[in-house]
Formats: structure tokens, C-alpha cells, sequence
């Protein structure tokens, strides 16, 4: 069977990745330090434990499993945290890709799918983000994965890399069989962190702001379910064989949601109250991102076809409900 390099496997959306790519025909390998991923989560191939920015490790784990492509999700992904403290996430996220990619030009492993985010792009109120929308990040973590791209570009450019950048925002939603899911430590998203309230882990949830310019004054985003956001990963694969023309698509629905708009599809989808608090506004927060897809439609024939709040919200409680990685 054929390896594929997931750096991040043992963290939500990598460990999805596996799952997808074992009922593919594919052996998911598993790069990761699991400082936020999750051993639990490595049950479709093999992992290797071991840090991006450490050249032989990465290098090796290249060299021993010769996969046919990397699909790179390794990263800090929260907002205020780079907000807070922006030269971790420059080191983790930027130095991080830079020694992967230095790797592979090495070991001659050519074909890169790599997760980027519409944070890029900044607040675009109103607008359907799409590949030809401005960078404009608002956070050290949309600049570090910003700089990524650039970067990228500049190694396909000169050491011939095929390459894929997927833009995308808010992914949400769990296996459908609840294998694998959403859990990080701490919980920062608003699926998980709903449904947390929910079963009593917490005493509320905090709505971040209900003064932005949107239609309940709470942020707008654009919400993909986990499973349809790996199943255009999996078909970039094929797609990379076949052309590199369109080295950049964005994943989304094209329709954002509310805070508020997620938190009565919860409680519809499960019966029960959440309870809310009102907090401020958070450093870096965005009153709206709305992703558009029609490119990768075209070019991937790919359609987000689980990505209903009822679906995304139905998934992510089976998992919460059955089962829970070690804490």
C-alpha cells in the first residue's frame, strides 16, 4: 500500500485525515510531537514521534516510509494565543514548514497538500473570500501561515515541489462513527466548547462579543465539516499527478453562521439549554469570514456535502457523548 505523511495525525483534522486515508487504500504515517495532538488519535498506521523543526527526524521518518506525498496540518491554530505570544507560533508554524520542506527537496518526496487559513485574509466583512482576495492577516497566526504560502511558492518556483494550498476556516464536526474527534486542550472552539457546556463540563459558554456588524451582532463563520475538508485533501493527491496549474483553492460553503445561529442548532440537535455568558470582543477576532469554493468545485469536483450545522453538530455530540481522549 502507499504511505502518506500526515504531519499533525495526532491532532483533529490530521486524525481525520488518517482515518479517510486508510478506507482510501492508503497507510497513513503519522509525524507528530503530540504537545497538542493525541496518542489515542494514531489508530490507522504508524506514527513517528518526533518535532518538525528537528531536520533528522522529520528527514528520516521521509527516508523510511517513502511516502507518495506529505499532507502537512502541523500547527498552532489559535488566535489569541498568537496574539499573545507571537514568537512561538513564528518558530513552531513558519520555522516549522521551512525544515519540512527542506527535508523533502532532500529525500525527493515532490508532492505537498498544505493547510492554510483564510485568517490570511483578514476581516472581510461582506465579502465571499476567494483565491483572489487580499492577505491581510489580523493575527500572528494568519501571518505565519501567510508567510508559509509565500514561502511555498518560492520552493515550488526553484526545487520543483507540486504543491497545494488549501485556505479554509472554521472546521468542525467529528467521524461520523466516532472513532476520532475534536479535542483540544484547552478547548477553544465553539462546537466543542458548546457541547462541553452542554454535558456540564463547564458552567457556560462565553459568547466573544455581540456588537459586531453582522445580523444577531455576533461573529459570522463559515463552518466545513471535518470529514468533507479531508476528502478534498485526499483528492488533491490525485489531482497534483495530473496538473499544477491551480496551486491554491479554498474550502468553505459560502455560508457563515453566527454565534448565536450555532448555539440554536445545538440545542435543536440535542434538546437541551446552553447555557451563555456575554464576554468582550477578542484581540484579532474578525467580525466575519465566509469562504468561498466554487474554484475547487470546479477543479477537484469536490462539494461539501456533510456540512449542515444539524450534521456537523450531530457528529461532534455522538463523539463527545461515546468517546474522549485521555485528558
Amino acid at each position: 500500500m502507499t504511505n502518506i505523511l500526515v504531519t499533525g495525525g495526532g491532532g483533529y483534522i490530521g486524525s481525520h485525515a488518517c482515518k479517510l486515508l486508510a478506507q482510501a487504500g492508503y497507510t497513513p504515517v503519522t509525524f507528530d510531537n503530540f504537545h497538542t495532538g493525541w496518542h489515542d488519535a494514531v489508530q490507522f498506521g504508524p506514527a513517528v514521534e518526533g518535532d518538525l523543526r528537528d531536520r533528522a527526524a522529520i528527514e528520516g521518518a521521509l527516508q523510511q516510509y517513502k511516502p507518495e506525498a506529505v499532507l502537512h496540518f502541523a500547527a498552532l491554530i489559535e488566535v489569541g494565543a498568537s496574539v499573545a505570544d507571537p514568537a512561538t507560533y513564528w518558530n513552531n508554524n513558519f520555522l516549522g514548514a521551512m525544515t519540512l520542506f527542506d527535508a523533502m527537496v532532500a529525500t525527493g518526496i515532490d508532492k505537498l497538500v498544505f493547510s492554510s487559513t483564510c485568517a490570511v485574509n483578514g476581516d472581510l466583512d461582506g465579502v465571499l473570500i476567494d483565491e483572489t482576495s487580499p492577505i491581510n492577516p489580523m493575527s500572528p497566526y494568519g501571518a505565519s501561515k501567510a508567510a508559509v504560502e509565500l514561502m511555498l511558492e518560492g520552493y515550488v518556483r526553484a526545487y520543483g515541489l507540486r504543491a497545494m494550498r488549501f485556505r479554509y476556516f472554521n472546521v468542525a464536526g467529528a467521524d461520523p462513527q466516532a472513532q476520532v474527534g475534536e479535542h483540544h486542550q484547552p478547548e477553544t472552539h465553539l462546537v466543542p466548547l458548546i457541547l462541553q457546556t452542554i454535558q456540564g463540563h463547564r458552567d457556560s459558554l462565553k459568547i466573544f462579543g455581540t456588537d459586531y456588524p453582522t445580523r444577531d451582532g455576533t461573529s459570522v463563520r463559515d463552518y466545513v465539516h471535518v470529514v468533507d475538508l479531508i476528502r478534498a485533501h485526499i483528492a488533491a493527491i490525485d489531482y497534483l499527478d495530473r496538473d499544477t496549474r491551480v496551486p491554491l483553492l479554498c474550502l468553505g460553503t459560502g455560508q457563515g453562521m453566527t454565534v448565536k445561529e450555532i448555539i440554536a442548532a445545538a440545542q435543536s440537535v440535542t434538546g437541551k439549554t446552553v447555557a451563555h455568558e456575554i464576554a468582550p470582543r477578542r484581540d484579532g477576532d474578525p467580525a466575519s469570514l465566509v469562504c468561498g469554493s466554487a474554484l475547487a468545485q470546479r477543479e477537484l469536483g469536490w462539494h461539501p456535502t456533510l456540512s449542515t450545522p444539524e450534521q456537523i453538530i450531530g457528529d461532534a455530540w455522538r463523539w463527545h457523548e461515546t468517546g474522549h481522549y485521555a485528558s
